[in-house]
């Protein structure tokens, strides 16, 4: 029987936990699989560590892993799947906005359809403020124009992955993660499933505008290296200006018309700044090349090979 490892990411949520648990538990009963929680509290204030440590003492199935403060959610989220010891992984939020039921389908679409990854996007943002929505778009459209992978908009970190996926995302070593970016980077075969936003069962989100912000930031500079290319842009926006300023200043002269000294010194000061921009540029082009050697992650992976089919083979 296999086994499948939920990771869970945590901070805060002592009134969701009894109710995800008795929900996710009862759910996965309907399943061929041995389940295993992995709690990952993210430096709680409230009374989560207790909670968790209570669920352990009186079910083996259940793991957790206490940070010594707040790390943030992807720290979370990696510590789950690297203690995580499934032959499926599952990644849900503990306030029951991820439908469980919706397990039913991922195991479904990954052992009977031979999906690697089956994720979940949501078909609407109802009871979301409306401007926080519509950053929430905006931010899509911007890292899907630069980025070289698509994350599909709405797109949620639940979802439940094969292990050689799970050690796919594991071996990419970067420490400032954007999972969102990473699940999508690493391809896989995938499917999406979509459903409609929920509430939360319990308490309030920990997601402000402010940590939600630097999120999207944080991501869109992790996942692209187009922004280094705005000097580019500028480089030639100043060399525009240059070429009509010396157009105007031709055109004035010929024409007898006063022509004062800063009129005549604008284009020497936008080349200038073209010149300058032009050297940031490359400059940027060579910090590009040590971030992605930096970030070190592998130059290709590996979905199947025939030493896999063989070794199947074999144990049948």
């Amino acid at each position: 029987m296999k086994k499948l490892s939920v990771i869970v990411p945590c901070y805060n949520e002592e009134e969701c936990i009894p109710l995800f648990y008795k929900t996710v538990s009862e759910t996965v009963k309907q399943l061929p699989v041995e389940l295993e929680f992995v709690f990952v509290d993210d430096g709680s204030r409230d009374k989560t560590l207790p909670l968790l440590r209570e669920l352990a003492r009186g079910d083996e199935r259940v793991r957790y892993l206490s940070f010594s403060r707040n790390f943030g959610k992807e720290a979370a989220l990696f510590a789950g799947l690297q203690a995580a010891k499934g032959d499926l992984v599952s990644v849900m939020d503990a306030d029951l906005q991820d439908p469980p039921e919706l397990l039913l389908t991922m195991y479904k679409g990954i052992e009977e359809e031979g999906y690697d990854c089956v994720g979940c996007r949501r078909t609407d943002r109802k009871n979301e403020p409306k401007v926080r929505s519509a950053f929430a778009r905006l931010f899509y459209r911007l890292i899907n124009r630069m980025a070289d992978t698509e994350i599909v908009d709405g797109a949620r970190d639940f979802r439940m992955m094969t292990r050689r996926m799970t050690d796919a995302i594991l071996s990419l070593p970067e420490r400032d993660r954007f999972s969102k970016e990473l699940f999508s980077w690493v391809g896989f075969k995938t499917k999406w499933l979509e459903y409609e936003n929920r509430e939360r069962a319990a308490g309030k989100t920990k997601w402000n505008f402010k940590k939600l912000t630097r999120y999207a930031v944080g991501g869109i500079e992790g996942a692209t290296t187009s922004l280094l290319k705005v000097n580019l842009w500028m480089a030639f926006l100043f060399l525009l200006a240059c070429f009509g300023f010396v157009v105007a200043d031709i055109v004035l002269a010929a024409l007898g018309e006063y022509v004062s000294a800063l009129f005549i010194l604008l284009p020497v000061l936008f080349f200038i700044a073209f010149a300058l921009l032009l050297g940031l540029f490359v400059v940027s082009e060579y910090v590009k090349k040590i971030f992605v050697q930096v970030r070190g992650r592998p130059v290709y992976l590996v979905r199947e090979s025939a030493e896999d089919l063989r070794a199947g083979e074999g144990r049948q």
